[in-house]
């Protein structure tokens, strides 16, 4: 491969590769420990108050930490999304994770296409012999041409 320098992907040796995900400011452990100390605080405070006589206090903690929780999990279940696109000799791999869910798609360098879905802004099809994926969800709007145009560049050369 060429010592061409990308703005998305790393070089390895014989291999390029693009690992786009989201940027988040937390790992899912780190946020499961940041939910325990505030079940703790919320429920302790809540049996302050009961222990004073006022019961419904300690009922409103258990629904704010399920309240809480619920919405803990659902971006714990998207933390880790992200899709990956490696080009290795004459084949291109692509993979897109969402919420657990992998998906993964070849192709042959030769006969993909890589283009934008209606215009320069939207998601990226990269596609070849009746198979086709989206990427670019975790790049910019205004980034992925860009991303676009390298990842055609980098299937060009040899």
């Amino acid at each position: 491969m060429s010592n061409l320098a990308y703005t998305f992907a790393r070089v390895s040796g014989q291999s390029i590769d693009w690992k786009l995900q989201r940027n988040c400011s937390l790992a899912p452990a780190q946020l499961g420990w940041i939910y325990l100390s505030l079940c703790g605080v919320s429920l302790l405070i809540g049996t302050f108050f009961w222990l004073q006589g006022a019961t419904l206090v300690l009922g409103f903690a258990w629904l704010e930490v399920m309240v809480v929780g619920l919405a803990f999990f659902i971006y714990a279940r998207h933390a880790a999304d992200g899709e990956w696109i490696s080009i290795e000799g004459s084949r291109i791999v692509v993979e897109c994770e969402t919420a657990g869910k992998r998906e993964r798609a070849e192709f042959d360098r030769q006969w993909v296409r890589v283009e934008p879905r209606a215009d320069d802004r939207s998601l990226i099809e990269v596609s070849g012999r009746g198979r086709s994926m989206e990427v670019g969800r975790f790049v910019r709007p205004e980034h992925r041409l860009m991303l676009a145009q390298e990842i055609r560049r980098a299937l060009r050369q040899a």
